[in-house]
């Protein structure tokens, strides 16, 4: 298990959705599938949403480029 698991677990545990959002967002950008990549960008947007986060804008800004969330 890597470091940024290691860290996604214990945010779970704690159910800490800021730092959840920023996690996924990490591991979004860590990806090396866009697949991958596509899948923690929505995890890291929900969060966000969840905990009503002004990155929420720009986490579904990206998802719409990337043709996985509509305009």
């Amino acid at each position: 298990m890597n470091d940024l698991d290691q860290r996604l677990l214990e945010a779970h545990q704690l159910g800490d959705l800021a730092v959840l959002a920023t996690l996924y967002a990490e591991a979004a950008e860590q990806a090396a599938r866009e697949e991958a990549a596509g899948f923690y960008l929505t995890h890291a947007y929900v969060y966000a949403l969840d905990a009503g986060l002004a990155q929420a804008q720009g986490l579904r800004a990206r998802l719409v480029a990337m043709g996985r969330e509509e305009p």
